[in-house]
């Protein structure tokens, strides 16, 4: 990290945290129905979800949120040695993980658990400025769930935008880690050197992250998982009555649910093979012999990721650890047509 910067604020690291708080208070929430001492640690980790929600928007002297106004969209920010600090306008999946702090819950959970229940109205009456940074608690929908989110439907619609956009984030094959916007408007940090982090659709073309092409634009199944996922929780919430453009400046509007289930079957082309009997992610090497092979053309490989934009698999080519996935969500889209 060059000398002038004191320490880095991350968008997406804080949201894991918050995502982990999360998970935590619904297991312990869960524990409580038998266990009425888990009520307690329930609201413990309510009171870490808060607190991290808070530190997401007070940052430094100048007191910064992670969230862009401007931009609608979250950014990491560093802090210099003198205090100031700066926005890193990089739109990636850094700016997209705060959307998987979500879970839903039902009011019956809550009144079968009085203590926690009184704990938690505790915190927010005497900490409304925490509270008010998250969706709001003290509504229910029709079904008697309750949001528990990061993202209010005001920032949830403006990253969809960004999100959805086959200009930026949304590919053929899926979810791209960085925006496509980058390929002609590289982002260049400044401080100490010339730092720059540009769009490239596969293997990165410089030694950064050891050649590993993490956030430069590759799809990679794990993350479009969560974000499916996430979308899935939010319909759960919202329903079918709320609408979004997909893609973004088409017209069509469509739910959430219906807009994870697009999501799905762009990764579903990845593993369909074409008119002559090809899978997207086999390159045009001749001598591949995965994809000529009598042998092996038939058989699948679940790469570790994939080009962003040809869907090109690259990386290790048994990640069955994680991109055997589309099993699940193949699985998820039948469940919810």
């Amino acid at each position: 990290m060059p000398e002038g910067i004191k320490k880095m604020q991350q968008a997406d690291a804080t949201s894991w945290m918050a995502m982990f708080s999360l998970n935590m208070l619904r297991m312990s929430l869960e524990l409580a129905k038998t266990n009425k001492i888990y009520e307690e640690v329930s609201a413990k980790f309510f009171r870490h979800f808060l607190n991290i929600a808070w530190a997401m928007h007070h940052i430094g002297k100048k007191d910064l949120s992670l969230w862009d106004d401007q931009d609608n969209f979250y950014y990491d920010v560093v802090e210099m040695s003198d205090g100031s600090t700066q926005r890193l306008k990089v739109r990636s999946l850094v700016g997209v993980i705060p959307l998987f702090a979500v879970e839903i819950m039902n009011k019956d959970l809550f009144e079968e658990l009085k203590d926690f229940q009184r704990r938690a109205n505790e915190i927010i009456r005497t900490r409304p400025d925490l509270a008010s940074l998250i969706s709001n608690l003290e509504n229910a929908n029709k079904n008697g769930d309750f949001l528990f989110s990061i993202m209010r439907g005001f920032r949830l619609e403006h990253l969809l935008k960004r999100l959805l956009d086959e200009d930026e984030f949304l590919s053929d094959y899926g979810i791209r880690s960085l925006s496509k916007f980058h390929e002609k408007n590289p982002f260049v940090f400044g401080e100490e050197g010339h730092h720059q982090i540009q769009y490239e659709p596969g293997e990165s073309r410089s030694g950064m992250f050891g050649g590993n092409s993490n956030w430069r634009g590759p799809i990679w199944m794990p993350l479009n998982y969560m974000i499916i996922q996430s979308l899935r929780k939010y319909y759960t919430f919202y329903g079918p009555t709320y609408l979004y453009e997909f893609p973004t400046g088409s017209g069509i509007k469509m739910n959430l649910n219906e807009i994870a289930n697009e999501l799905t079957k762009r990764l579903i082309k990845l593993f369909e093979p074409d008119e002559n009997g090809k899978f997207v992610y086999h390159s045009d090497d001749p001598e591949n012999h995965f994809a000529t092979d009598e042998h092996f053309k038939g058989q699948h490989l679940f790469y570790e990721f994939f080009d962003g934009d040809s869907g090109k698999g690259l990386g290790a080519s048994h990640q069955t650890g994680w991109t055997a996935l589309i099993a699940n969500l193949i699985m998820d889209m039948e469940e919810h047509k």
